[in-house]
């Protein structure tokens, strides 16, 4: 079960790729199947499932397109 959630502002991403490399889990690539509407290959996520909030690709982003929504786990 995923303890985040990644969105990413797919107009605005130069596709740098410098997130990629710092997640821990590995769900990062760019999507070569697009261009946004600036002629760049954008982020994606390959398993949205996986992602633990850790916030590292946001941290790395040179221009803040990531954001990560942390999930808080309820009390039973």
């Amino acid at each position: 079960m995923a303890k985040g959630r990644i969105i990413i502002d797919i107009d605005r991403c130069k596709g740098c790729a410098l997130c990629i490399s710092y997640c821990p889990v590995n769900i990062l690539e760019l999507d070569l199947t697009t261009t946004n509407e600036r002629g760049y290959t954008p982020l994606m996520t390959n398993d949205k499932e996986k992602c633990i909030g850790c916030g590292f690709c946001a941290i790395m982003c040179p221009d803040s397109v990531i954001t990560v929504e942390k999930f808080i786990k309820e009390a039973k």
